[in-house]
């Protein structure tokens, strides 16, 4: 469910709504006289919802790519990739 506060306590309680946004790991809503006007949430948060937004942008692509009639690349190929990559990244 989600945090819905009023805009003023951002002024009269920044701590309580920074600690709710940092224990919670949801966003915090805030209104002005009855409506939406800004959300606030942790940069954990933020980062996580970053993250997935390009995931499911690459999955979008790669979607497209595949009703486009791409076959890719075969599953040993991809776990050749992968092992080349965490090879390299442990260097």
């Amino acid at each position: 469910m989600p945090t819905i506060r009023p805009l003023s306590d951002l002024r009269t309680n920044t701590d309580e709504i920074l600690n709710l946004c940092l224990r919670e790991e949801q966003p915090v809503f805030l209104t002005k006289n009855g409506h939406g006007k800004l959300v606030v949430m942790s940069q954990n948060y933020f980062e996580k919802m970053q993250a997935m937004t390009r995931l499911y942008a690459k999955l979008d692509e790669a979607q497209k790519s595949a009703d486009a009639g791409d076959k890719g690349i075969s599953h040993k190929e991809m776990m050749r990739r992968v092992r080349a990559r965490l090879k390299r990244r442990a260097r």
